[in-house]
């Protein structure tokens, strides 16, 4: 299906500049662009690829200002990069959609699943699983029992819902298992990465909250929570009893110590270790321990100067003997 960049502005409220009859049927990014491809452009390190992109129609914020004449269309919008994402969306929905049970997964007699549901080969199910309407479970996710799963949630390849969180207390003879006799919840709109884990609870529940978007290889604990519309990167690791607030959105590898608080809207930077409740909304974390921006801006500037500064010590160190000395001696 082609569509002519005249149509594409009207769609997505944005003006063109260049020939608005030039057509496209396909997405490709700026760097690998090509005819016919609508290709868009948000992160200023790949401006210079716009002068020489192959791209039909190219999406550009209106605030941009390029240094020489381009040869593609360009559509003028504010923000290129969520309407290209809105564009994908609409393209992905015209795409087949898969549903039913795949009769090589494993569903257990008392699962309840809802309409709509896909669920792929080698996928597993457990007893008394709850699954809600236009849900998608891909190849190999595991769901243990008791575990609710709410409406449209997709959870990817190899994730694992509702393993025994680790608990274990020690004895005289080594560690005693305790039991893990809660589920997990998860609420609508989620959407799970691969080998993903997800604990149940010692008791009661860890709740992933509605619109929560979790990357790959991430561990989120026994009696979690994560607030409503939390967007975390590749492998971030929650301690047992962590709670993160609304809108919260946490880089690659950040850690969170257990039985800790996390403010909503609080920005939580890639390796970034949190050890202990955060101060508020609006939040931005930096570093292990974290601390706030600044302060580790200011702290890093001083790691580098640490090797003169010790010099500097030392020689003041040897003028202070040699005074000393120099004293007894008169």
């Amino acid at each position: 299906m082609e569509f002519k960049a005249k149509q594409i502005a009207e769609l997505i409220g944005g003006r063109v500049e260049g020939d608005e009859n030039a057509t496209v049927n396909t997405f490709a990014k700026i760097e690998e662009g090509k005819a016919g491809a609508i290709s868009f452009l948000s992160n200023p390190k790949y401006t210079h690829y716009i002068y020489d992109t192959d791209s039909t129609i190219v999406l550009v914020n209106e605030d941009v200002e390029l240094e020489q004449p381009v040869k593609a269309t360009l559509i003028r919008v504010k923000n290129a990069y969520e309407c290209v994402a809105k564009m994908m969306q609409m393209y992905a929905a015209t795409l087949p959609k898969k549903t039913g049970i795949d009769p090589l997964a494993f569903v257990s007699k008392t699962a309840e699943i809802g309409k709509d549901v896909y669920v792929a080969p080698f996928a597993y199910i457990g007893d008394g699983v709850k699954i809600g309407d236009g849900t998608k479970i891909f190849p190999h996710v595991c769901i243990y029992d008791g575990c609710r799963i709410g409406k449209n949630v997709t959870i990817h390849a190899g994730s694992v819902i509702g393993a025994d969180g680790f608990g274990f207390a020690p004895g005289q003879e080594g560690y005693d298992k305790i039991p893990q006799i809660g589920i997990v919840i998860i609420e609508d709109n989620v959407e799970i990465g691969a080998n993903t884990c997800i604990d149940r609870s010692t008791m009661g529940q860890t709740i992933i909250r509605q619109g929560v978007k979790l990357d790959n290889l991430i561990q989120v604990g026994h009696n979690c929570e994560i607030g409503e519309n939390t967007v975390m990167s590749a492998q971030v690791g929650m301690a047992g009893s962590t709670k993160v607030g609304k809108w919260c959105m946490v880089g690659g590898q950040a850690g969170f110590s257990g039985h800790i608080h996390v403010a909503d809207r609080t920005i939580v930077g890639a390796q970034c270790g949190v050890i202990g409740d955060t101060k508020g909304d609006g939040e931005t974390l930096i570093g292990s321990p974290h601390m706030d921006t600044k302060t580790f801006f200011k702290a890093k500037a001083l790691y580098k100067k640490l090797p003169d500064m010790y010099r500097e010590i030392a020689a003041l160190r040897r003028e202070i003997e040699e005074l000393k000395k120099s004293k007894i001696d008169n």
